[in-house]
């Protein structure tokens, strides 16, 4: 039990530096061509999705920490996920235990997929970004104004504008996959550990009643 925070610690040190960078970027003024641009409102979406699975992940890394303390102290909560497992395999056959243990594995993973659904939705809504970037980009396109000097520079200007928006959504959407990705790894050691910690000491209870 001398780590008995560990998994919490980990998820906040790897949060608190990965802000530290955001907040070192947008003080550089990196940030800014995002907020100017004309979908500022997707960007600020894929923020929000991300802050929405961020917010799911900590709250699933505190309770596993929790249960996985009560699990290796040998006295998890009874209204826990682990407390009402091991109550449930109590007296229970080889059989059964081995059922039970994969509807519990089913469940501990199930319970931390939202996660990774909500990473993989910030690519799909960065790639709307790029989709829509390069629509605007093209529409600033006349083939029949072309040759005309006075119109070069207003498509030119439409252009890059259009795939500013593209770039920058892209890479909003893939800078917080990254990071949303790794707090779910995170997530994922936790749920393992839960998962083995509390099978096993259902397995030791087990032995203890036999013997």
């Amino acid at each position: 039990m001398q780590h008995r925070y560990l998994l919490i610690v980990r998820f906040a040190l790897i949060n608190a530096v990965a802000a530290a960078f955001l907040a070192a970027a947008w003080l550089q003024g990196w940030l800014d061509g995002i907020i100017n641009e004309q979908l500022w409102e997707l960007s600020a979406l894929i923020f929000i999705v991300f802050l929405y699975g961020l917010a799911i992940c900590a709250h699933r890394v505190w309770r596993h920490s929790n249960e996985l303390n009560g699990v290796k102290a040998g006295a998890p909560d009874p209204e826990s996920w682990a407390g009402r497992y091991l109550a449930d395999v109590d007296g229970a056959g080889p059989e059964s235990r081995q059922m039970l243990a994969d509807g519990f594995r089913l469940k501990i993973t199930n319970r931390v997929a939202i996660v990774r659904h909500i990473a993989n939705a910030l690519v799909f809504l960065g790639l709307i970004g790029t989709v829509i970037g390069f629509i605007i980009a093209l529409s600033g396109v006349d083939p029949e104004s072309a040759g005309k000097a006075e119109n070069v520079a207003a498509m030119v200007a439409t252009l890059i504008s259009g795939m500013s928006v593209a770039l920058y959504t892209t890479l909003i959407g893939a800078i917080l996959y990254t990071w949303l990705t790794v707090s779910y790894r995170i997530l994922v050691t936790g749920a393992v550990d839960l998962i083995t910690a509390t099978v096993e000491l259902g397995e030791a209870r087990g032995r203890s009643r036999r013997t």
